[in-house]
């Protein structure tokens, strides 16, 4: 008894689990209550709205007591999944518009990539994902149902760009080649986590057809798609930003069969509401995918109150137009703000932006700067990893994010301003230590 922790209670893949899981701070900084506590500038949360948000929810929300049954079982209630038709079909732009019959809602985006995951692939078979990568897509697509995720590397070009096309492509026939098990799948964030940039409609469709060449499933993650703003730094010799299009959005006539593209959302990130968990998966050509999602939707049933709470919101389009235009204006504020100020000392990151919450910084050059000493063979983002906890600032280290690169780093800049100012004052610190 006393401490003693016997591991051959729990069985593998929960070992796993629990050396792979990071742990977010828990002492958060407060600058009256806790100002000795880490400020939190690392995980995806976008806190900018939220008197706006709570407003509404505390002036509509009474729970009608069907929310407390089964109601209409998993997948989500027909009444979400019309008003999430509706809202997205005005936002998303699909040329096929979508029809409740296309949706199945989940709890979370998490759990909705976990779903795609296990409909598409036998243990061992492969799923593409271009680095840098949201971090746990790792574990959303490989710890349970075992399907193994496939990190493509891109060298010196734009991952966004057409020309990446040919390194998936590369990746997909080595790691055939390798383990005699097929790719599957193909995986995109769009808008991309970390770089806070948009997918062209053209490198969209040259994806869309390598998806067809191989006959492999095309996810695209658009749980940031209505998080775009004006990106109005002057950031030279950067292209302009690319729009964002949903992939729904494009004829898949002579580019891709419709029934291998697929589309997850949720609300989390354009409602800056992760506590609410409702995602869905999109599948409007797959009646095979539907059927089998509707089936394993009981495992991640979205409750009673967050499936009513968000046709709620939905529904309401006065309030959601309002809620996501302010939101986009004061993304680019606090975008071109925390720009400023890591340009004002001399710490690169990656231009171009106009989606998500994001700042993708190389804080292992900038600490080169500062100490010049440190042989360029040695790395140093875990050297500044430890710094930043010792100044008790959390940002996602670029290592957890598959980064090609040592000394890269995500900030999320998505917070009110005292908070930014306090955790971009503790990264300057913490580099010059």
């Amino acid at each position: 008894m006393g401490d003693h922790r016997d591991d051959t209670t729990v069985s593998h893949r929960a070992k796993l689990a629990s050396v792979s899981t990071a742990e977010n701070p828990i002492n958060v900084w407060d600058p009256s209550t806790n100002p000795g506590g880490y400020v939190n500038v690392g995980v995806a949360e976008n806190a900018l709205m939220h008197n706006e948000l709570l407003e509404f929810i505390n002036k509509k929300l009474e729970l009608p007591a069907k929310y407390l049954t089964y109601n209409d079982g998993g997948g989500g209630s027909i009444r979400l999944r019309r008003a999430m038709c509706q809202f997205l079909n005005q936002h998303l732009n699909p040329f096929t518009p979508l029809d409740p019959d296309h949706l199945v809602v989940t709890n979370g985006v998490s759990s909705a990539i976990e779903h795609i995951s296990w409909a598409f692939t036998d243990p061992g078979e492969g799923i593409l994902l271009g680095r840098p990568y949201y971090g746990t897509f790792i574990m959303d697509m490989s710890m349970r149902f075992g399907a193994s995720v496939v990190p493509v590397n891109f060298d010196e070009i734009d991952p966004l760009s057409t020309q990446s096309v040919a390194k998936y492509e590369k990746a997909l026939l080595d790691f055939q080649q390798k383990t005699g098990k097929r790719v599957r799948a193909l995986m995109l964030c769009h808008p991309h986590n970390p770089l806070g940039r948009c997918y062209s409609r053209k490198t969209l469709i040259e994806i869309m057809r390598l998806c067809q060449k191989y006959r492999i499933n095309l996810i695209s993650d658009e749980i940031y798609a209505l998080s775009v703003w004006e990106n109005t730094v002057d950031e030279k010799d950067t292209p302009p930003a690319v729009e964002f299009e949903s992939a729904l959005s494009i004829d898949t006539r002579g580019i891709i069969d419709p029934q291998l593209v697929h589309v997850l959302w949720g609300m989390s990130k354009d409602f800056g509401a992760n506590g609410i968990r409702v995602g869905v998966v999109i599948s409007q050509a797959n009646l095979h995918v539907q059927q089998a999602l509707k089936g394993a939707s009981l495992y991640t049933y979205a409750s009673g109150i967050s499936d009513h709470l968000a046709a709620l919101l939905l529904e309401d389009s006065q309030f959601t137009d309002a809620y996501i235009k302010e939101n986009s204006l004061r993304l680019g504020d606090s975008y071109a703000y925390t720009v400023r100020f890591v340009k004002s000392h001399g710490i690169e990151h990656a231009p171009g932006c106009n989606a998500a919450f994001f700042l993708w910084v190389n804080l292992g050059k900038a600490y080169r700067k500062l100490h010049p000493e440190i042989p360029e063979s040695e790395e140093v983002g875990e050297k500044v990893m430890g710094l930043l906890l010792s100044r008790r600032v959390f940002l996602a280290s670029g290592a957890l994010f598959g980064a090609e690169r040592d000394g890269w780093f995500r900030i999320v800049f998505s917070q009110h301003r005292g908070h930014l100012e306090e955790a971009l004052g503790r990264i300057i610190a913490a580099l010059n230590d």
